[in-house]
């Protein structure tokens, strides 16, 4: 079911995904957002005017090609030449830079030391023009020269950087493994070795010389002692054979740059997998967890009957969480403590949330691009993406056709 009453976040949001997304469409955005283009062309359009901004001019129409090619037929042929030519010249240029390209792959493979960019253009210098060779590669030619002058230079601090780390291995070797940079600084200090703490950092990481660190864990759950319990009604059945009875949800960090984090609370609708609510924040408070849930509500007009099941993080088991719950006539569940298993479909689905939105990378960088991001997957998973719990269809998808069904069985 669509949700009617959008909010003005979720406005903000498909207006800003609209106005980053490079060649949108509103048809395609409105798609991926499940609501009707004309009413993403009005909010886009109502934003611009209360920003100041006019509408950007249509692209002018590509100019017509010569309708009638030239009557004389020496002509016409010294023009397809001439075109043949430059085909020919364009093609060597592609050839030589594919070339370029596939000999620089080495230089460039993660399992194996990564060669400067500047390393490249210095071994082929004599095979390929040197402008082609920094164009392809995306090289500025001054700096190239500039790498090369502080060759001699470079060489020297490589020679004290090895150095450097056979002092570090010994002094790590001594400690059992266990001493980081800080540690290591200082021994070598004792020792009498004029070194600061930065350096020694770069050569342990240049060298993998790794000290013994537990791996910083964002933690999002945390109970809060003085509530009341409450009994887990899913004991790790997240399915539903009917509409409109099982939800549940979580709260995941999204990592900024810098080390910062926004924390993202999600409402999943256990029959169809489809994501009925949200919110982001950059705090863990219950209002996080609250805006949510109300979002739930607004878009499937009622919870009225329903179960929601969560962990056991103080936010869902505070009183405000409680009395929202009352209100909306929701029946809370709360996994028991000791493993995530007891809460593991929204596990699993802020895992792959994480996973298709960061690829591989640390952080979403600023906030702004962290939220579009997210949002943009959001409102996708619900209408286009695949789940396999529902036959591989979408949410959206999976709700129509059991409403479809319905009606037909009914009729």
């Amino acid at each position: 079911m669509a949700m009617k009453d959008y909010s003005d976040e979720f406005k903000a949001d498909a207006v800003a995904l609209y106005e980053s997304t490079p060649g949108a469409t509103y048809k395609s955005i409105a798609a991926d957002l499940g609501i009707n283009r004309a009413t993403l062309r009005e909010w886009v359009l109502r934003d611009r005017e209360r920003r100041g901004v006019t509408a950007v001019a249509a692209k002018p129409a590509a100019q017509p090609r010569e309708a009638a090619s030239s009557a004389d037929p020496d002509e016409r042929i010294r023009q397809l030449e001439a075109r043949v030519a430059e085909l020919e010249a364009s093609e060597r240029k592609l050839a030589t830079e594919r070339d370029i390209l596939r000999k620089a792959a080495k230089y460039f493979r993660r399992d194996e030391l990564v060669i400067s960019r500047f390393q490249f253009v210095d071994d082929h210098r004599n095979t390929y023009e040197m402008k082609r060779l920094c164009q392809v590669l995306g090289v500025n030619r001054s700096s190239y020269y500039k790498w090369l002058a502080g060759a001699e230079a470079r060489a020297t601090r490589q020679r004290e950087d090895r150095i450097l780390a056979e002092e570090i291995r010994e002094v790590h070797g001594e400690s059992g493994g266990a001493y980081g940079s800080p540690r290591v600084t200082a021994e070598l200090r004792e020792k009498g070795r004029r070194v600061n703490e930065k350096r020694v950092a770069r050569i342990m990481r240049t060298f993998s010389i790794t000290g013994i660190r537990l791996r910083r864990r964002v933690r999002t759950t945390a109970p809060d002692p003085a509530a009341s319990p409450v009994s887990d009604l899913f004991q790790r059945d997240f399915t539903a054979t009917e509409p409109g009875r099982k939800y549940m949800g979580d709260i995941t960090y999204l990592p900024l740059a810098g080390g910062e984090f926004l924390y993202l609370a999600t409402v999943l609708y256990c029959f169809s997998r489809k994501v009925v609510g949200w919110s982001i924040a950059n705090h863990m408070r219950t209002s996080l967890v609250a805006d949510a849930l109300q979002m739930a509500a607004s878009a499937r007009g009622s919870l009225d009957g329903a179960v929601f099941h969560s962990d056991h993080g103080a936010q869902y088991g505070s009183r405000a969480f409680a009395g929202l719950c009352d209100q909306l006539g929701v029946t809370r569940s709360i996994g028991a403590v000791g493993t995530s298993a007891n809460n593991a479909a929204c596990e699993s689905f802020h895992a792959s949330l994480k996973r298709e939105t960061l690829q591989g990378t640390r952080d979403y960088g600023d906030a702004g691009t962290c939220r579009r991001t997210v949002f943009a997957w959001l409102t996708r998973y619900n209408t286009r993406r695949r789940h396999s719990a529902n036959g591989h269809l979408s949410p959206n998808e999976y709700e129509h056709r059991h409403h479809t069904a319905k009606l037909t069985l009914a009729a």
